[in-house]
């Protein structure tokens, strides 16, 4: 299991996720090129520890474990993992 950003991360692309990750799994980071290119932020699924530190500070309420994800944002699951590939 993963945690998945969804549309509410569109547009505000807060980084306290990416601050709180132990395993650094949310990209683009600021001081990556690809962070004004990107619509949002992504967590890599193979490398998400499902410890969930990213969730309590996620000041828009994007970030979901993969199995709870609203059915509207559903298709965000498949396009945090493309992000990846």
């Amino acid at each position: 299991m993963a945690y998945v950003i969804c549309q509410p991360c569109i547009g505000v692309k807060d980084t306290a996720c990416v601050e709180v990750c132990p395993v650094d799994c949310i990209h683009p980071r600021k001081d990556e090129p690809e962070y004004e290119k990107a619509d949002q932020l992504y967590i890599d699924p193979s490398t998400c520890i499902d410890c969930g530190a990213c969730e309590s500070v996620c000041p828009v309420q994007a970030i979901y474990s993969d199995d709870a994800v609203p059915d509207e944002w559903k298709d965000f699951i498949k396009k945090n993992a493309e992000y990846y590939k």
